[in-house]
């Protein structure tokens, strides 16, 4: 067999089509693992190779596209990893003999590694050397990491690669009809830096179709010398009968083909839509065209750097000045109406201003539940009543780009104080059926926030002016494994968390075990206190709210107090509020009180027992 980059000195070289669009047409079901059918049904992948080679084809990708121990978790056969990939590629090994190339698939993990999501970059490289192994062991010729949308993650897939061996790495990311990444980040500056890892090829595939590709490949050849392929999907999709077709023609495609070569593409295949008729009419555009001498001159870009120095955490807010400046601070939760009418927490607000609080907590969705927008609360709360508000923002109901263009809005609106949480996943609410989207936890968001602090937006492109988001995190002390729940925390602080808030704490002595434990992070810790009115609000607390725990000790104070009347349970669940701030004061720097059923003046009494002790409430 002639060596893969020597050969592509020489000519253009055509790569197959769409292999998912092909299986799908067989009738294998999109809910199935086309991954498996290397092992369920070889006869039929190999038939699909075959058709590839003999429509013009001369490399082969193998069926591993999703192959990883992660997607493969989704259909229960993370432990046929190893089978899976060696078998697609002996099948196409088969197909291929030592006439044609076989290109090992490897596509993204399907979750997000850090800094964006929970899988550490050292758990997704194990990830792709497992995959690269058996595909290698299989007997491919080179690799193709395809339709990456994250720099951070084809990295490992490339850092895998080069660990094990030495054959020829074909990088692709995904790009939008503008020619970024789904990330953001710029044709320029992916081809740059996939260029600087050391890749062998370089190219852009899938999501859109010709047009928007050659715009890209246009910028990629002012970038790099290293040879560049192009996968277009076959034209735009279109839904039809909730179906994805693919408008574009074989002599569209072949059209493109052609322009491909002109602009300086050495390799060129197709994506999603594209069939062995596709490829049959490519490549006649392929054998028509003379690879075109690379005269481009090379444009390395600059390095993104903000320039701009991120605004002191004492200057986000008034309340992050008190943070800051070492001083006790005190909040109310107040949860958002389930209606359009703010105007009772408004009222409420007012008095919580005349008392002395410092800001109002506006939680997001709190256990999934359909109440008026936090984000439109705080603002009114904000200008209407003049109260600093902290914002709780939640990872549940937008994606990566939703919460960017929030996170802009809110800093154009003066929202500074933030808090940011993962969120009640929907089943626990009103909609059980609703769709969570969850596409980053709340370490995600607080590494995404912390950049657009430093003026950079998740794609790395720099932006007019920072953000200046005092970013909050939550923390739970009682939390069962509470060393997974410490390094979490850890984890949040490195992305950019400035202060905490707990869980609601009902035993000070979880509360002051717990933090000794994290004192090492130096970072502001608010505790939560969530006055108890009833003895089946106790209950409710113990029983259906995530990490709450009401000590048996308390529980049954509240049964005695409720024996005699329901004020006197209140009463009751106000003093042990009271005697956890008590205990606790000194140790934390301030205090989170939530207002039961909207009813602020509970409140201001647990809050009251700061000025026994010189408070300035």
């Amino acid at each position: 067999m002639k060596d893969f980059l020597k050969e592509l000195e020489k000519r253009v070289l055509l790569f197959d089509g769409a292999i998912g669009t092909m299986l799908y047409g067989r009738g294998v079901f999109i809910n199935q693992s086309f991954d498996n059918i290397n092992l369920a049904n070889p006869k039929l992948v190999k038939e699909i190779h075959a058709a590839y080679a003999n429509a013009g084809s001369d490399v082969l990708q193998t069926n591993s596209f999703g192959a990883n121990r992660f997607k493969l978790k989704k259909h229960g056969l993370e432990e046929s990893l190893d089978a899976i990939n060696y078998q697609s590629a002996k099948i196409a090994r088969d197909v291929a003999g030592d006439q044609l190339y076989v290109a090992g698939s490897i596509g993204p993990l399907g979750l997000r590694i850090e800094p964006w999501g929970k899988v550490g970059k050292d758990e997704a490289r194990q990830a792709f050397t497992e995959q690269a192994t058996a595909l290698m062991n299989g007997g491919v010729d080179l690799f193709i990491l395809e339709t990456f949308s994250d720099l951070s993650e084809i990295e490992q897939a490339i850092l895998a690669i080069r660990a094990i061996c030495n054959l020829p790495i074909v990088a692709e990311m995904t790009i939008d009809e503008s020619g970024d990444s789904l990330y953001g980040t710029s044709t320029e500056t992916f081809t740059y830096q996939l260029d600087k890892w050391g890749v062998d090829v370089i190219g852009i595939n899938c999501s859109v179709g010709p047009p928007a590709m050659l715009d890209a490949l246009e910028k990629m050849v002012h970038v790099t010398k290293r040879p560049i392929i192009i996968q277009p999907n076959a034209g735009a999709p279109r839904v039809v009968e909730e179906r994805n077709i693919y408008l574009a023609s074989p002599e569209y495609m072949s059209e493109y083909s052609m322009r491909f070569i002109k602009a300086g593409a050495r390799l060129v295949g197709g994506c999603c839509g594209t069939t062995p008729d596709y490829i049959k009419a490519m490549e006649k555009s392929v054998r028509m065209q003379s690879p075109r001498q690379h005269n481009f001159k090379i444009e390395i870009p600059k390095e993104v750097k903000a320039d701009v120095k991120p605004v002191e955490t004492g200057k986000k807010s008034k309340f992050a000045a008190k943070l800051v400046n070492g001083e006790l601070v005190t909040s109310v939760e107040i949860v958002p109406p389930r209606g359009s009418d703010p105007s009772k927490i408004i009222e409420s607000s007012k008095k919580l201003k005349e008392f002395g609080i410092d800001a109002i907590n506006v939680p997001d969705g709190p256990r999934a539940m359909c109440r008026m927008g936090a984000q439109h609360l705080s603002i009114i709360l904000e200008q209407q009543v003049g109260i600093e508000t902290i914002l709780h923002y939640c990872c549940r109901d937008r994606n990566l780009l939703g919460m960017q263009s929030d996170v802009m809005g809110l800093c154009a609106v003066g929202l500074n104080n933030i808090l940011i949480i993962t969120g009640d996943p929907p089943k626990m609410g009103d909609y059980p059926d609703a769709t969570a989207v969850f596409d980053v936890d709340s370490i995600g968001l607080t590494n995404m926030v912390n950049h657009m602090n430093h003026g950079l937006d998740l794609g790395g492109n720099k932006l007019e002016a920072p953000t200046k988001f005092l970013v909050g995190v939550g923390v739970n002390p009682g939390a069962i494994d509470l060393a997974h729940e410490i390094k979490r925390f850890e984890l949040k602080v490195e992305a950019g968390a400035e202060y905490a808030i707990t869980q609601p704490v009902f035993d000070p002595d979880i509360l002051l075990n717990f933090l000794p434990k994290v004192a090492y992070l130096k970072t502001p810790i608010m505790a939560g206190i969530w006055p108890l009115v009833s003895v089946r609000n106790a209950e409710f607390m113990n029983n259906e709210v995530p990490g709450a725990s009401v000590p048996e000790r308390y529980m049954e104070r509240m049964r005695r107090a409720q024996e005699v009347s329901k004020e006197d349970a209140r009463d009751e669940g106000i003093r042990i509020a009271q005697e956890a701030i008590e205990q606790s004061l000194g140790h934390v720097q301030g205090y989170q009180v939530s207002a039961p059923f909207g009813r602020v003046e509970y409140s201001m009494q647990v809050l009251s027992v700061l000025k026994k002790f010189g408070g300035s409430i």
